[in-house]
């Protein structure tokens, strides 16, 4: 198939092409290299997908609807996944306005280009939509009105937009709710890789709350595996919301320990108190996703640590 993927230089983006490439796949991947984080990182993930014959790269933002048409109107994509986004939520806090023009207006422009080709959807949404919810595990069918960040908002209104397109104009879009994807190339911000590359240059972390709060922590290519799943479904599973999790918490202080096994290295910690807008706790039932995806996921967090521990040293910090 013809497999266009937003974001493909990113973490979860560049992965997912390697995998769609590997099984055979032409895939256009589009990034607009957005500064969030150190771009070298996203430049060498763009040059270890430009080594297949079927990749394409187009530098592109998906809030110019003109180029992103032109795209879709010269490549035809038989499924689109949507994975490009302003990620993270404490920057959110500081940077709504943004957060909601590339999350909502690109997804929307994302969304009527499909809707033009009439190409099926797979759209990346993310656990951060529950909120801070009291009953776990978390349910697709939980009702999410309640996001406690401007980043989970706008993660929600995609949703809502994909149930919007999907009723008026019949677009088959599959919603999945990531739950806090790790692994190699993983974003320099997030909790695992951040972290370990700590502990391992023996620097100080700093640790908020009282270490009680727990992660559906989830390797990614376990969560790879469910995007493609969708992918090759998608037209049967219109409307459908899925969670991508692991279905095993892990509690901060546990995680800190996990690190510490992988690295050998004793950590040094620095407690803070609780930053606004994060959830004390993510747990996912994923028995919607076994039943209509197959979906399994295999990495125990042990082992999905000691990979990403293999990666840091691997690329030398």
């Amino acid at each position: 198939m013809n497999i266009l993927v937003t974001g493909c230089a990113g973490f979860i983006g560049s992965h997912l092409c390697e995998r769609l490439l590997r099984d055979g796949h032409v895939v256009a991947g589009i990034d607009n290299f957005d500064p969030y984080y150190d771009l070298s990182i996203k430049r060498a993930n763009i040059s270890r997908l430009m080594a297949f014959d079927d990749f394409a790269f187009h530098e592109l933002d998906i809030r110019h609807f003109a180029s992103l048409q032109n795209l879709f109107n010269g490549f035809a994509p038989q499924r689109v996944v949507h994975l490009a986004a302003r990620a993270g939520v404490r920057p959110s806090i500081e940077s709504p306005a943004l957060y909601a023009d590339v999350n909502v207006t690109g997804t929307v422009n994302v969304f009527e280009c499909a809707r033009e080709s009439k190409t099926p959807v797979v759209f990346a949404s993310s656990s951060s939509v529950y909120g801070d919810a009291s009953r776990v595990p978390l349910r697709e069918s939980d009702i999410c009105v309640r996001p406690i960040s401007p980043y989970a908002a706008t993660k929600r209104a995609g949703e809502l937009m994909a149930f919007t397109y999907g009723h008026l104009h019949q677009l088959p879009i599959v919603c999945l709710r990531f739950f806090t994807v790790y692994g190699p190339r993983q974003r320099p911000d997030m909790a695992i890789a951040k972290f370990t590359k700590r502990v391992l240059e023996d620097q100080t972390i700093t640790l908020f709350g009282d270490g009680k709060s727990a992660r559906d922590y989830t390797f990614v290519s376990d969560t790879v595996s469910g995007v493609v799943a969708a992918t090759e479904r998608a037209p049967l599973l219109g409307g459908e919301i899925f969670n991508l999790g692991n279905s095993q918490t892990v509690e901060l202080k546990r995680l800190i320990e996990v690190i510490e096994d992988a690295t050998g290295k004793q950590a040094r910690i620095e407690w803070q108190a609780d930053q606004p807008g994060d959830v004390v706790l993510t747990f996912a039932d994923i028995s919607h996703a076994k039943q209509l995806l197959d979906y399994a996921p295999q990495t125990a967090i042990e082992d999905g640590v000691r990979e990403v521990v293999a990666w840091l040293r691997e690329e030398k910090l």
